[in-house]
Parts: C-alpha cells; structure tokens; sequence
C-alpha cells in the first residue's frame, strides 16, 4: 500500500500547484511564452508499473476536458508552422496562442482524439516514426500505429504531419551516417506517401541539451535535409529564445486533472526545466 503510494505520489505536482504556479500569478511575465503540448496515446490503457510523470496515455474522457478547456477559455490553437508570428505580437497573453502535438503516431489519435479535434475545429501535428506506420507487426509499447490511407485522410482534414525519425532509437548513441539515415529517410517517406513537403521534426526519447556536439550535428542535418521546426522533450513553454529546432514542450498524460493543466499552460511546469537539464549535465559527466 505504501509503496504504491509513493510510486503514484507526484512531488512536480505538489510543487507546481503550490509553489511556482501561484509564483508565477504574481511575477511579471516579459517573454512571449507560448505552450505546446505533448500528447502520445489517447487510450485508457494503464501503465501502473510506470510513475505519472512518465506515462504516455491520456484517457479519451481527460483528453476531452482539456480540449473543452482550451475551448472555453479561448485558446487559439495553431499550427506549430506559425509560432514564430506569435512570439512578435505585443498582445500574445490576450492572443493566448497553443500548439497541440502528439508523438508516435499511435492509431488511437485517428479513433479517440481526431473526432473531437475535427468537432472543436482544432489541428494538431502529429510525427510519424515511419517505420511502424502501415505496419501491424511492428509496434511501439505494444501499440497499433496508424496506416498512411489514415494519415493521408488526417492530412486531408487540416491535420500536420512531420517526421519521428524512422525507427524511433536513441539518436545520440549513433554514428553520424546512422543520424542522418533517420532524418532523411523518414523525411523522404512521409512526403512520398502524403505528396506534400515535411518540414517539423520531433526528437524521439529524452534530448541531450548537455552534449554541444551532438546538438551541433543535428540541428545541421534538420537544415540540410529541409527541416524548418523541430520540438523536443525539454519541459516548459517556448518563447523566441529557443532555438527553433529544439523547442520545449509540455508533457501530457492522465495524471494532468484540469487544475494541473492549468497550471501548466501558465508557466507553473517550467521551473522543471532546471533541475531536468542539470540532471542531464550530471549524468553525462558520469558517463
């Protein structure tokens, strides 16, 4: 009882809700911000083995409150395309811009979240890992991917597509040549189904902000290969400071009730940002 307790006992919460959300209230706010969320799976598939903070799945019935949410107070949700004209406007808190992104291309996005999304007129991107799409018997944590005539109706509906590389690995344990296989090919396969030019990226597993060289490598790979936005698994809000191919993000699952996501779109979740990068710095030192 007690171990389960503590293995579902979120201390980011606590500290959020009852520290820098509240801190944030009262604190002026001189930088654009504009949140992006990360959703994967909208299931109600459990993960008890996992903590909170690193589950995938968000219930169609919690998707749906945030998405009503978001609606009732007149969130703008825009195209991960067109962030950049939003980090300039003078009235960007009153705009209250968001962009709504999933990884992995789970097929649960095309039966649980498309329709809602379809229904409230909201877009979202979505990045493909290409080498599961269209393919039953390859799956990540046991999931149905979608299939490209999916993709490809998604596409027709408003919806972005971009890439998640090809086979979803660890990028900065690889050799060069292995990097850009993934970020070419995944490229090149996503346009040649959609017939349409790809141009956002998101960094599969966590982002090794610490390791200079590898950054350097990638973010020349994202631009030869046409790449124009990339967004990662760095916690917090984006604002014109980032660099535009590494944005930060939200991450989003079950676990976020309406009061923590809340107070995530308002810059209570961004204080994780220093503590997960310095965690990282630690880490590779150690290595």
């Amino acid at each position: 009882m007690i171990s389960t307790l503590m293995k579902n006992f979120r201390f980011d919460r606590l500290l959020t809700l009852y520290l820098f959300y509240p801190l944030n209230n009262i604190v002026h706010k001189s930088k654009a911000r504009i949140p992006i969320l990360m959703y994967h799976s909208i299931s109600d598939d459990q993960e008890k083995e996992l903590h909170p903070y690193y589950r995938i799945n968000t219930s169609p019935e919690i998707f749906k409150d945030h998405m009503n949410y978001l609606r009732e107070n007149n969130y703008k949700v825009i195209n991960l395309r067109n962030i950049k004209e939003y980090y300039y406007l003078e009235n960007v808190s009153s705009a209250k811009p968001i962009v709504i992104t999933f990884d992995d291309g789970y097929r649960d996005f095309y039966t649980s979240a498309f329709p809602l999304l379809q229904k409230l007129n909201f877009t979202a991107s979505i990045f493909l890992p290409t080498s599961f799409i269209g393919h039953s018997d390859s799956k990540l944590r046991g999931k149905e991917h979608l299939t490209w005539n999916e993709v490809r109706e998604l596409s027709r509906a408003g919806m972005s597509f971009g890439s998640h590389t090809v086979t979803h690995p660890q990028l900065a344990t690889m050799a060069k040549e292995e990097v850009e296989d993934e970020i070419k090919l995944s490229k090149v396969i996503i346009e040649d189904k959609l017939g349409q030019s790809i141009d956002i990226f998101s960094f599969p597993h966590k982002f090794p902000e610490a390791d200079k060289t590898f950054k350097k490598l990638l973010s020349d790979l994202l631009k030869k290969y046409g790449y124009k936005y990339g967004v990662s698994t760095r916690i917090g809000m984006t604002s014109k400071e980032d660099d535009i191919y590494f944005m930060k993000r939200i991450p989003i699952n079950s676990g976020d009730d309406i009061s923590f996501f809340q107070a995530k779109l308002n810059r209570g979740y961004d204080w994780l940002n220093a503590p997960q990068h310095f965690y990282k710095i630690i880490k590779r030192s150690y290595i």
